[in-house]
C-alpha cells in the first residue's frame, strides 16, 4: 500500500487547473491563441479586416445594413449548389453576379483611383468565376450587359448608350481581359457623371415658363464644350480628361455663349432637356476610342 502512494503522481495546483477545477489563466491563454489561430486558418480574420476596409472606404450611412450586403453579396462568390443544368437557374445566378460586380463598381468613385480599380478587380473576379456549366474567364455577353445595365440604371440618354456600346463592347464568345473590362467600366462611370454635369448645366439655361431652353443659347453652350473638350485631349486621351476639360466651362463661358446667342435676334426656337443631354454625351461619346 505504502508504495502504491509513492508511485501515485502528485497534482500540482499551478498545472492547468486552480484549487475550484478550473482553467488556469495559462490554459485560457493557450485556447485563445487556438481560436484566434482557428479563425486565421479559415480565413475568417482577412474577410472580417475586407469587410471593415470597404466600410472605411465607401463610409456609408447605415454600416451595418452596409456589412449586411456585403456579406450577402460575398456568398454570391461561388456558383449555386442546386439548379444544376436548369437554364433558368444558371439565369438567376447570372443576374445575381450582375448584381453583385455592380454593387462593388459603385463602392468608390472613379476618381479614387486605387479603391475604384481594386473594386474593379472584385467584380472582374466575381463575373469570371467558373461553374459547372461555364469555364472561368469573363466573356463579351457578360461584359456587355454590365456595360448596358450601368447605363441604363445611371439614366444615360438612350440615343447614347448605343453608339457608346459599339465603341466599349467585345464580341459575346470573346474573352475579356482586365484591362479592357477596367477602361470600359470606367467611361461608363465617367460619363454618367458628365451627362449629370450637363444636366445641371441645362438647369442654369432653362427658361421655367416655357420649361426649356432657348435654342440658340443651348447650342451656344454645347459648342463652348465642344470647344473645351477639343482643348482636353491629353497624352493617353482618357475619359476622366474629358470630365475635367468639360468643367472648364465656367460662368464666364457660359455667359459669353449666351451673350453671343442673344445677339443674333433670331425668334426663339426651344430646346428640351432631353435634346440637350442628348447632345452633349455624343460629344462625350465621339473623343472615346474603341476597344482594339
Amino acid at each position: 500500500m505504502a508504495a502504491l502512494e509513492k508511485r501515485r503522481p502528485a497534482v500540482a495546483p499551478g498545472a492547468g487547473f486552480s484549487d475550484g477545477g478550473r482553467p488556469t489563466a495559462s490554459r485560457a491563454a493557450a485556447g485563445a491563441e487556438s481560436e484566434e489561430d482557428f479563425l486565421r486558418q479559415v480565413g475568417v480574420t482577412e474577410m472580417l479586416r475586407a469587410a471593415l476596409l470597404k466600410v472605411l472606404e465607401a463610409r456609408p450611412e447605415e454600416p451595418i445594413a452596409f456589412l449586411a450586403r456585403y456579406f450577402e453579396n460575398l456568398g454570391l462568390r461561388s456558383p449555386a449548389s442546386g439548379g444544376a443544368g436548369d437554364p433558368p437557374g444558371q439565369l438567376l445566378l447570372q443576374q445575381q453576379r450582375l448584381s453583385r460586380a455592380l454593387w462593388h463598381l459603385r463602392l468608390a468613385h472613379h476618381s479614387q483611383r486605387a479603391a475604384f480599380n481594386n473594386n474593379v478587380s472584385v467584380a472582374y473576379e466575381c463575373l469570371s468565376a467558373g461553374g459547372r456549366k461555364k469555364k472561368p474567364g469573363l466573356d463579351g455577353r457578360t461584359y456587355s450587359e454590365l456595360l448596358r445595365r450601368i447605363c441604363r440604371e445611371g439614366e444615360a440618354p438612350d440615343a447614347a448608350v448605343a453608339p457608346l456600346l459599339r465603341k466599349l463592347q467585345c464580341r459575346d464568345h470573346e474573352a475579356v481581359p482586365l484591362g479592357v473590362f477596367r477602361a470600359g467600366m470606367r467611361t461608363c462611370f465617367v460619363l454618367l457623371e458628365f451627362v449629370a454635369r450637363a444636366g445641371a448645366l441645362y438647369r442654369l439655361l432653362e427658361d421655367p415658363a416655357l420649361a426649356a431652353a432657348d435654342r440658340r443659347v443651348g447650342q451656344a453652350v454645347l459648342d463652348t464644350l465642344e470647344g473645351a473638350l477639343q482643348t482636353g485631349d491629353g497624352d493617353e486621351a482618357a475619359p476622366a480628361r474629358y470630365l475635367e476639360a468639360g468643367s472648364r466651362l465656367g460662368p464666364d463661358n457660359v455667359a459669353l455663349a449666351m451673350d453671343r446667342a442673344v445677339v443674333a435676334r433670331r425668334p426663339c426656337v426651344p430646346m428640351h432637356r432631353e435634346e440637350f443631354l442628348e447632345k452633349a454625351a455624343a460629344l462625350f461619346i465621339a473623343k472615346v476610342k474603341p476597344v482594339g
